[in-house]
């Protein structure tokens, strides 16, 4: 073997002069060869492994925490709560009013919605009431009548269009202002008798004191006053109400199921907050 196969790589470069001299295979060799030690490319192998193993691990927790955070967010935006019973503030749209959405009335009424013909059944003489109404009215009129007291209906169930005319066709035949005419009839939209749950009542023996007043002294009112509770009906309006609606002791509610009772009450509630 000649002294230039023994030398080293190095001294057999040199031999070629200056590096511009030396091919480019050669060259670009020589450099890799020079610039990284055998023990210094092992370690950055290692290195390269460790930096890439904890890239996949915070790679990871930030999925995770990004997971986690939506699950967070997701839970907390969407609270299981029951609105009819949570707040009493909160009632169904469509029916009174929602939450944060007070309740107005108008001439001390307030607004309520229009039963469908679906859930009306007749109660005689061309009446109609809610299902559940309708068997405890029935009850309590055939009650009154075996105790020898003759109760009449004179409204039940009136639509929207019906209380239009009651309104405002006989307000103005009368030449009463809304005002005046709010003492004995509400406006559209505003009757209790949209329901399905209210009726006016009558003595059949005294018909002089219908819708007014004087019907307080009759046998028909005081039978009521004793005994309508027991059927679940209620007077509506009576001396001194929170409604400020003039004492009407023949409009009575019937307040016997929880879809009455929230109609009726809810609305209560919510006039006095808005207040």
């Amino acid at each position: 073997m000649s002294n230039l196969d023994r030398s080293s790589p190095r001294d057999n470069l040199a031999s070629f002069g200056k590096s511009e001299d030396i091919p480019a295979a050669l060259r670009d060799r020589a450099r890799t060869t020079s610039s990284v030690p055998v023990s210094s490319a092992k370690q950055q192998l290692t290195t390269g492994k460790i930096v890439g193993l904890l890239a996949v691990l915070l790679a990871g927790g930030a999925v995770w925490a990004t997971i986690a955070g939506k699950s967070s967010v997701d839970v907390t935006a969407k609270p299981t709560s029951n609105p009819a019973t949570d707040d009493p503030a909160v009632v169904n749209k469509g029916d009174i009013a929602t939450k944060n959405e007070p309740v107005e009335g108008i001439l001390g009424h307030l607004p309520y919605p229009e039963a469908a013909s679906t859930e009306l059944v007749s109660i005689g003489g061309g009446y109609r009431l809610r299902k559940a109404a309708a068997i405890k009215f029935q009850a309590m009129i055939a009650a009154a009548r075996s105790s020898g007291v003759n109760i009449t209906t004179i409204s039940a169930f009136r639509s929207v269009e019906e209380q239009k005319r009651l309104f405002f066709g006989i307000g103005a035949e009368r030449a009463q202002q809304p005002t005046k005419r709010a003492e004995v009839s509400a406006p559209p939209t505003y009757s209790e008798h949209h329901t399905g749950y209210a009726v006016d009542l009558g003595d059949a023996n005294v018909p002089a004191t219908n819708l007014n007043q004087n019907f307080e002294t009759t046998r028909a009112y005081k039978w009521l006053k004793a005994n309508a509770a027991r059927y679940s009906f209620e007077l509506s309006f009576p001396k001194d109400n929170v409604q400020k609606v003039s004492y009407e002791p023949w409009h009575w509610r019937f307040v016997g199921d929880i879809h009455s009772l929230e109609t009726f009450y809810k609305a209560r509630n919510l006039k006095s907050r808005s207040k």
